[in-house]
């Protein structure tokens, strides 16, 4: 599996990107003329840091629309159908091309062997991989009998490998990586969102940051699935409420209620 970061390198995210986004968060609250707070900006009269803090603050604030002006393209490849059928789930904000299961002719189609498959009982591991074989044998059996590759596809599995091109706003790369970096999500896809980030620590460690887990910035876990809390990383909204009722308790038995925001 790969991913890697076609576009922009890391000059032009060093560059321009900051500051666009900065240029967005300011317009909203400035005088100034749009190309005069980016020149600005650019031109290193409004100091990093300040770009950055101004950045997160908004960021944090859940005014999302700053960070769409920013796109990220990646090459992703090496995945599985049953990752990128996943993928091409997360429409908004997001763009995918595949590489064609009509069009292109596989003489060698590869596969991936999840772990659980690797690590399972040998006669388990052998029957599915003599599936596998199977349905790539017939494959080219039903080209080569004249079979069109449209239909001749049909016997692919969910195993068969494949390369898409993804270009994302960082809005919703932020959205993508919340879910699929959680550790509820499926492993293949979590994977690759790891890459993902990685790809854009490289270029920019302060945007890098933003993509984590959905329950780092909520403060708390909404996955059904972690109720026991087995995933550590942030306690369960459950644990989060039945603790604030217990202390909104203790508040109103010492006669004062507990401010709501």
């Amino acid at each position: 599996m790969k991913a890697t970061l076609l576009f922009p390198d890391k000059d032009i995210v060093e560059r321009f990107y900051v500051p666009l986004i900065y240029t967005a968060c300011r317009t909203c609250y400035s005088e100034l003329e749009p190309d005069e707070i980016f020149r600005r900006a650019v031109a290193g009269e409004v100091d990093g840091a300040k770009q950055q803090k101004l950045i997160q603050g908004v960021i944090e604030s859940g005014h999302g629309s700053t960070i769409e002006h920013i796109v990220f393209t990646f090459g992703i490849s090496g995945v599985s159908r049953t990752l990128s059928h996943q993928l091409v789930r997360h429409r908004a904000g997001v763009a995918f091309d595949q590489q064609s299961q009509r069009y292109v002719k596989y003489k060698g189609a590869s596969t991936m062997l999840p772990a659980t498959l690797e690590d399972a009982d040998p006669e388990l591991r052998r029957r599915y991989e003599e599936q596998i074989e199977g349905s790539l044998d017939l494959y080219g059996d039903l080209l080569g009998a004249g079979i069109p590759g449209e239909d001749a596809r049909f016997v692919f599995p969910n195993a068969t490998r494949t390369n898409l091109v993804m270009t994302t706003n960082l809005r919703a790369l932020i959205h993508m990586s919340g879910l699929r970096l959680c550790t509820m999500a499926q492993w293949e896809i979590r994977r690759l969102f790891q890459l993902i980030r990685h790809e854009i620590f490289n270029v920019s460690p302060f945007l890098g940051s933003f993509l984590a887990p959905k329950c780092v910035p909520l403060g708390y876990c909404d996955e059904m699935n972690n109720r026991d809390g087995h995933c550590p990383i942030r306690p369960h909204k459950d644990v989060v409420l039945a603790a604030w009722a217990e202390k909104a308790k203790t508040a109103r038995a010492a006669g004062r209620e507990l401010p709501v925001t």
